[in-house]
């Protein structure tokens, strides 16, 4: 990852705390996400898996938003970025082994903050680079270095289905 940009931290309103109201994932996902745009946003670029490290690909997907909406924690977790990078605001948060981003953002958390899962944790700027609509969020999902579908964490990703042995005696 590069280095952020030197850039004079963005003012954060002094406010109190806005409580956590999850919207969960469709039931029987189990994975304790939330979608981090309310309501339920439409995907205007879907996750495309790098075939290598440096392969292109699309590593996350860009949901449709609007200027100055909330954007919330996936998950509970722990900030571990939240500033500038390469020109635009970014968060990183992680969940254990997880690792959730959300950018082009104006970020409400700092790098250390606890994070419950709904929780307001920034706001959507315009202007991410490829969007198909006015305003995007990019939100991306990692563990590690391998990047993931972050629909499938909210039950909306590609269907996969689980071999199922034979019954016994056929």
């Amino acid at each position: 990852m590069a280095a952020p940009l030197l850039a004079a931290p963005d003012a954060r309103p002094v406010t109190a705390p806005e409580p956590a109201v999850p919207e969960h994932a469709p039931s029987g996902t189990g994975t304790g996400f939330v979608w981090p745009l309310r309501p339920r946003p439409r995907v205007v670029r879907p996750f495309e898996r790098p075939e290598c490290r440096f392969c292109p690909g699309h590593r996350g997907v860009d949901l449709e938003g609007t200027h100055g909406q909330p954007v919330r924690a996936a998950r509970d977790g722990t900030v571990v970025y939240a500033d500038r990078l390469a020109g635009r605001g970014v968060i990183s948060v992680e969940h254990g082994q997880l690792r959730t981003t959300y950018e082009p953002v104006t970020p409400r958390v700092a790098a250390g903050d606890r994070v419950r899962a709904g929780q307001r944790i920034a706001t959507v700027v315009a202007g991410h680079p490829g969007c198909v609509v006015s305003s995007c969020l990019h939100w991306g999902l990692r563990r590690g270095e391998e990047y993931l579908d972050p629909l499938a964490a909210v039950g909306a990703g590609p269907l996969r289905l689980k071999p199922v042995p034979p019954a016994a005696g056929s």
